[in-house]
């Protein structure tokens, strides 16, 4: 078969018809199962029925012979009575025909070494059972009886026809011919009804399938109708409170966030060309007027303008690739366990000197040791620290502490603070709450939003504790061992 064709399996595509395949196979195997129970058990209780009618037949023959009456040709079962000393039975029925006088009885006469449980009958004799057909040749299960004929009398054993001290024997043969018959019609029917049974199965089955499956194509149909420009459709949700409604509600939230996400892209999207396009616009203007008055321009201040702008869009540039990373919440490969109480009092010996005084101050009593990126948990700190650098009066605290499980890392500047409204809002991408602040002095707005992404990437939260007076962020990440070579070298 050729790699390119696609591949032929045997089962069916349709839902519908799978489903009634395989009711229609699992009814067969328990069908089958049931059959063949049934099977055998008609079975015994045919065979225990013509036993029962043996046995019955055998008893009346038995008081019969006792009271001197030669037995009747006309029985429901084959038998023989036979004595010592007689060459042709003393009586037969039920299928076992003689033919002529002095023909040798079928069953062996007794000879005191007990009755066979089974017999044969010779293929040289004709047998007529009526329905059941030829018995010529055949092994049969018999029942016997034996009586002796001086317990009858001299007159009984004489209408018996055979002598006073002749010992007589009666056999009653059961057929299984009987029990074949009924279990075979048995089968018939039950093969019949069977496989009736199957066709109407499986035809409820698959429209079973069907009316359940509607909604689905309901649901198939108005998911299909969402499309990118029109991404506010939504599935119809049955109040029927079963799995489909639970389907559609999930797809409902699934086509929500989805929704979100494309309205958050497209805001994403906008908010970065609106960023882009101011350092762009006064770099622009710049150059343009220097080079439309050269003899008038002071070249040294355009390039500082040109550097300063130059560097604004690099550092949002790098915001935006940092923040597309992010969005692939790609997990680190070889997380090490950084100390955020190093990290944060390097930061605060390194912190580069701003246009107003201020003091920058680290508290921590331990080593408190998180998994993570060291570049990242520094990118992380640094953004919290340069968003409390540009609100702060006169201070900037940094407190690292051990709490249990978890790192507790805080940053409280002595500011102006956050309206509580707008505790969730300031980690939104390109927020400002002051707009009337220089963009050249307030950052990209990129800051808190990068920030909270690294933490919530180290399984950590980033939120904003309510304060007195300025504003705290507080950083809650899982603790992690202390590496060994840091607990030696503290040793």
């Amino acid at each position: 078969m050729n790699a390119t064709e696609p591949r032929r399996h045997w089962w069916p595509r349709s839902v519908r018809a799978g489903a009634a395949l395989a009711t229609a196979s699992t009814a067969a195997v328990i069908l089958f199962g049931i059959g063949w129970w049934v099977h055998h058990d008609v079975y015994r209780q045919s065979t225990q029925i013509a036993e029962e009618q043996a046995l019955a037949q055998l008893w009346s023959l038995v008081d019969q012979v006792n009271e001197g009456v030669v037995p009747v040709r006309t029985s429901a079962v084959p038998y023989e009575v036979v004595a010592t000393g007689r060459r042709s039975a003393v009586a037969y029925g039920g299928g076992i025909v003689d033919f002529g006088p002095g023909t040798r009885h079928v069953l062996p006469a007794p000879t005191g070494h007990g009755s066979p449980n089974f017999v044969r009958l010779p293929v040289n004799r004709d047998y007529n059972s009526g329905v059941r057909g030829d018995m010529a040749g055949g092994t049969y299960e018999v029942f016997s009886a034996d009586i002796s004929a001086q317990e009858l009398g001299g007159d009984k054993a004489a209408a018996l026809g055979v002598a006073a001290d002749a010992r007589l024997r009666v056999y009653v043969l059961v057929l299984p011919q009987t029990a074949e018959e009924i279990t075979g019609t048995t089968d018939r029917l039950l093969l019949r009804a069977g496989l009736v049974s199957l066709v109407l199965i499986a035809a409820a089955a698959y429209f079973a399938v069907r009316i359940a499956l509607r909604p689905v194509e309901a649901i198939r149909v108005l998911t299909a109708s969402v499309t990118a420009s029109d991404p506010r459709e939504r599935v119809t949700v049955p109040a029927s409170g079963h799995e489909i409604t639970a389907l559609a509600t999930t797809i409902n939230s699934t086509l929500q966030r989805l929704d979100n996400a494309a309205a958050q892209q497209r805001r994403f999207v906008a908010d970065a060309a609106h960023e882009l396009r101011s350092p762009l616009t006064t770099l622009l203007a710049s150059l343009e007027v220097a080079l439309a008055y050269p003899e008038r321009t002071d070249w040294p201040a355009a390039a500082t303008t040109a550097a300063r702008q130059t560097r604004r869009l690099h550092a949002l540039a790098e915001d935006l690739l940092l923040l597309a990373r992010l969005d692939t919440r790609t997990p680190a490969a070889h997380p090490e366990s950084v100390d955020l109480a190093a990290l944060a009092s390097r930061l605060t010996e390194q912190y580069p000197p701003t246009e107003r005084p201020l003091t920058l101050t680290c508290d921590s009593t331990a080593p408190a040791c998180a998994h993570g990126n060291p570049g990242e948990y520094e990118r992380l700190l640094r953004n919290l620290v340069d968003n409390a650098a540009r609100h702060a009066a006169h201070r900037i605290q940094i407190t690292v502490r051990n709490e249990g499980d978890w790192v507790v890392l805080t940053v409280h500047d002595d500011g102006p603070g956050v309206p509580a409204e707008e505790a969730e809002r300031i980690f939104e991408r390109f927020v400002r709450l002051d707009d009337a602040r220089s963009r050249d002095h307030g950052g990209t707005g990129l800051g808190l939003a990068i920030a909270r992404d690294l933490a919530h990437r180290h399984r950590g939260t980033l939120t904003l504790t309510p304060q007195p007076f300025g504003a705290c962020f507080r950083l809650r990440l899982p603790r992690a061992p202390e590496p060994a070579g840091t607990r030696a070298a503290r040793a």
